[in-house]
């Protein structure tokens, strides 16, 4: 069985990963990052002016990115990645082993790049520009459309940005399912924390290969970390008047 977790890398998700942890008690734990991007979370952790010194050396296309997450994330209190870490430190705390299910992102975006045309590349370059002056509330705005009409929302993506779509989504889709495959052949419980925008491709891939499996929408994921954090707010509270 996987329980199949939909997150958003900018934010705070920790409250609501961990209680699905709990709930389902995995034997294994599967992250949508590959070993490099992993090693990168690690040294942004604990050595932030080489991690910094090392993004120099990435395509213009992926720091621009990584620059409109980082800074997102900050709206939201949080560091990039993290619900990412959560998962691997849960794991690492109940002596579970980890699985790096994503594609390795330098392949990934060399191919992307390279099959990419040039008008392509300057509507991503304009629009990494812009996603820097996004405003919270846009996001917010955006992620209710996609979450309401996520069909339409990928289909303008692939009109869009057809490259990105195939390479970016539709190929790592199919990666990660395979991924996951094997970890469904080893283990009964698996969980698998990945971008909520992989959840209907990856869970369309599992149901054609009859694959049992839960989804955990990034939705529901919020919302139980916010119920978690009004309970843990009006437990406080009442053990301070009781004081």
């Amino acid at each position: 069985m996987i329980t199949l977790i939909g997150t958003g890398h900018v934010f705070n998700l920790t409250q609501g990963i961990l209680k699905v942890f709990d709930e389902r008690q995995p034997e294994i734990v599967c992250v949508e990052l590959d070993k490099q991007r992993y090693k990168a979370l690690l040294m942004k952790n604990t050595d932030p002016e080489a991690y910094h010194e090392a993004r120099k050396h990435t395509p213009i296309i992926y720091r621009m990115l990584a620059r409109f997450q980082d800074s997102m994330a900050k709206e939201y209190g949080v560091e990039a990645g993290d619900e990412m870490m959560t998962a691997i430190n849960y794991a690492q705390n109940h002596q579970l082993p980890v699985a790096f299910i994503d594609m390795n992102a330098q392949y990934m975006f060399s191919k992307m790049l390279k099959s990419m045309r040039f008008s392509e590349k300057i509507k991503l370059m304009l629009a990494g520009f812009t996603g820097f002056f996004i405003s919270k509330k846009h996001v917010e705005k955006e992620l209710n459309r996609f979450e309401n009409n996520f069909d339409e929302y990928i289909e303008q993506i692939g009109d869009k940005f057809p490259t990105i779509k195939r390479v970016l989504i539709d190929d790592r889709n199919q990666h990660m399912v395979n991924q996951l495959e094997k970890a469904d052949e080893e283990y009964e419980k698996v969980i698998a924390v990945v971008g909520d925008g992989h959840v209907p491709g990856i869970s369309t891939l599992l149901k054609s290969k009859d694959v049992e499996f839960e989804t955990i929408r990034l939705s529901e994921l919020r919302q139980q970390a916010t119920e978690i954090s009004d309970s843990t707010s009006a437990s406080f509270s009442l053990e301070y008047k009781e004081s």
